[in-house]
């Protein structure tokens, strides 16, 4: 099993056109993860401005992204397992935001001197680790659309509709919902809104027999419905067609 040959990138591999990468370029990618860590909810991964010498992968548990802007708190992206929540800043060094865990997590770091090594010899991995930060190019510029076209409950209902997507990519998410550790303010923060508004938002969805969300969990009444009030279309998260590849 995938788990079990190689447990700390297995749901990486799980995701979007990973089965492109052969054994031996599995096995380079597991053998890279050089240090694990296990965080506390809120800890802070990465920190604003820091520099960075190495790239995280998210083994287990959920990250945001976290802008603090004018005493506010902006959750500006979140991530599941098998994400690199950093893999960017191997280019840029430093990131312009926090990496904070939402609820317990499970860290990998990959030494940015091994990146190095990969992008030099191994140009078909290389490129799925690139495609990795496309992904996120494209995630962000969805929520900057709905953050935009929605108003709360749509933007709400499209957060939901996204994670249970991206769960479902790696094995994580069941027909009729999916663990969510998120509070009632870090859903407010992801979605625009002040933390009274999201209580009236998730009693709305809950009332219209769309979604319940509560005590960290998710749990869908129509899921259809709930997609079709947030005009979610998935294309956008790359789970279907071709990829370049060697």
């Amino acid at each position: 099993m995938t788990q079990d040959r190689y447990p700390l990138t297995h749901k990486f591999l799980m995701g979007r056109a990973r089965h492109h990468l052969d054994d031996r370029e599995k096995g380079l990618l597991e053998e890279s993860i050089v240090e694990v860590q296990r965080c506390p909810s809120a800890h802070v991964v990465l920190e604003r401005g820091d520099v960075i010498e190495r790239s995280t992968l998210l083994i287990d548990g959920f990250i945001g992204r976290v802008i603090f802007e004018n005493g506010q708190r902006h959750i500006v992206a979140l991530h599941v397992p098998g994400d690199f929540v950093d893999l960017h800043a191997y280019a840029l060094k430093r990131l312009d935001h926090n990496v904070v865990a939402i609820g317990p997590v499970r860290v990998g770091y990959i030494p940015h001197t091994r990146i190095d090594e990969l992008m030099n010899t191994e140009p078909h991995l290389s490129r799925m680790l690139w495609f990795s930060t496309l992904l996120d190019a494209s995630i962000h510029r969805q929520w900057i659309l709905k953050l935009e076209q929605l108003s709360a409950d749509g933007r709400l209902a499209h957060i939901l509709a996204e994670m249970w997507t991206r769960l479902d990519f790696v094995g994580l998410a069941e027909t009729g919902g999916f663990a969510l550790p998120l509070t009632q303010a870090e859903l407010a923060d992801a979605c625009g809104a002040t933390s009274i508004h999201m209580n009236r938002v998730i009693r709305k969805l809950r009332e219209a027999e769309l979604a319940d969300v509560s005590r960290g969990r998710v749990t869908f009444l129509n899921r259809e419905s709930l997609m079709n009030l947030a005009g979610f279309e998935s294309s956008y998260l790359y789970g279907e067609g071709t990829l370049k590849y060697l």
